[in-house]
């Protein structure tokens, strides 16, 4: 009897897997099928004839195998097959592989995506702005990984700081302490609040729960309230802090190539660019400026067809996307910042600091959590061992939705978590033990649906 193995899905001409494949096949995600070969898989599972085996000799022992090597998929963590080296596992990430030795395809590949450290240019040092009264700006969520960044731009390096903060209506218990504690500890931020209302909220969220199972829009609808701010203001930086496991997981993710990593220090193709520039009458971009167009028209008027075209079609943003559309004021005045900052040369630089090199080498959350309660009055999580996204009441509805559409193959996307505590743990800026406690207690990989959906339907559904 032969069988489809376990992850792969006919889907019209093609068969897909769901799942992170070794290092030699990493992204050998799709095989093109024939008419003949088409009939033969929708048979499956049947014993093949003869005469069709030499049909589908190519897909035989890796996409149609007999029972004896069917794999199957776990349905819990105790089931699950780990890495040896970090805690990425066949449960949190469904068709994971492992070589010989029992590794993940992520420690495969390490030595491999050691560079890849940000899809926007890398800085850790400002100068003063002598156009605007502040030196940067930032995303402030109260989160672990944004009040480091705070106070690293405000207290380490003495910048005039300009935090925005998005208010959901999701915001942890924990985040909001933060915030206040941050406004006394930090005297020399100002920090901005905005908040969308309900009733365009609730439209935008009903479509984009629609698309995704989740209500998830961070930090794009951010970029949509504040980038007029940004541009109004002058302001000559908007620095992120994204530490780098959620960068380089967006390779594995199949979202960014190696070459989106190094596309800032492409000095031809930058020239190139400025030289079109130059010729529609614009002023040319300075390195991170034409990161910031990007993300903003991505938002204002949907992804690029080149990308898509390309294979790096980001389903999360595309529906994000889409969903903010369905309250069109809000995009107005984003597009009109956008046509404003093009022309006049006045766009604030999107750039990253690099957390491994400004904490010393390594990331490590232990150490940075004990530095911002001391500095910023930061409050930990209730589940104090908790690392990623700190900041949201319904972090697990996120990703208890990604990781099920992803484990029914409902959707290609990786659960972004399940790709960040294993990149974390492999990069040592948690232990393994550390973060295979944080999936089994803090995340939201689970079959049945976590009880911070029905804070999140409850909202929606008003």
């Amino acid at each position: 009897m032969h069988y489809l193995q376990n992850r792969w899905k006919l889907e019209k001409n093609v068969l897909k897997y769901y799942g992170l494949r070794n290092k030699d096949n990493l992204f050998k995600n799709t095989v093109k099928l024939n008419k003949k070969q088409i009939e033969i898989v929708k048979k499956l599972p049947c014993e093949i004839e003869e005469k069709e085996l030499k049909i589908v000799t190519k897909l035989l022992g890796e996409q149609i195998v007999d029972e004896s090597k069917l794999k199957s998929t776990p349905n819990s963590l105790d089931e699950a097959r780990f890495c040896v080296d970090c805690a990425a596992n066949d449960y949190i990430i469904p068709g994971l592989e492992f070589d010989e030795h029992g590794r993940c395809p992520m420690c495969q590949t390490k030595e491999e995506t050691r560079k890849l450290k940000s899809i926007v240019p890398v800085m850790n040092n400002f100068p003063r702005a002598k156009k605007s009264r502040f030196d940067v700006a930032l995303f402030y969520t109260g989160g672990k990984d944004s009040t480091y960044l705070l106070y690293y731009l405000s207290k380490t390096l003495g910048l005039r700081v300009l935090a925005l903060t998005w208010e959901i209506p999701f915001i942890s218990d924990c985040a909001k302490q933060s915030i206040d504690n941050a406004k006394r500890h930090l005297k020399n931020v100002e920090f901005v609040t905005r908040k969308i209302s309900d009733n365009d909220l609730k439209v935008i969220y009903r479509r984009l729960y629609s698309l995704s199972d989740n209500t998830c829009a961070c930090p794009s609808l951010a970029y949509v309230l504040f980038y007029p701010e940004l541009v109004a203001t002058k302001t000559p930086y908007f620095v992120v802090g994204n530490e780098t496991a959620q960068i380089v997981g967006l390779y594995y993710n199949h979202m960014a190539p190696k070459f989106a990593y190094s596309f800032y220090d492409n000095k031809p193709l930058n020239f190139l660019i400025n030289i079109g520039r130059l010729f529609t009458l614009h002023p040319p971009l300075k390195k991170g400026q034409l990161h910031t167009l990007a993300t903003m028209k991505q938002l204002a008027y949907g992804d690029n067809p080149l990308k898509n075209a390309a294979g790096y079609k980001n389903a999360l943003i595309g529906n994000v996307v889409d969903a903010i559309h369905t309250v069109p004021h809000i995009v107005k005045p984003l597009k009109s910042a956008i046509r404003r900052s093009s022309w006049s040369g006045h766009i604030p630089r999107f750039v990253q600091v690099d957390f491994d090199e400004i904490s010393g080498g390594k990331y490590d959350w232990k150490k940075i959590k004990d530095t911002l309660v001391k500095e910023c009055g930061w409050v930990a999580p209730e589940i104090d061992d908790k690392g990623l996204h700190t900041s949201c009441k319904i972090e697990k509805c996120k990703e208890h939705s990604q990781f099920k559409r992803f484990y029914n193959m409902q959707s290609d996307m990786i659960p972004f978590s399940a790709l960040e505590i294993s990149l974390a743990s492999r990069d040592g800026n948690v232990t393994r033990d550390a973060a295979m406690e944080e999936i089994k207690t803090a995340l939201g990989f689970t079959l049945d649906e976590p009880h911070e959906c029905e804070i999140m339907k409850g909202f929606i559904e008003q």
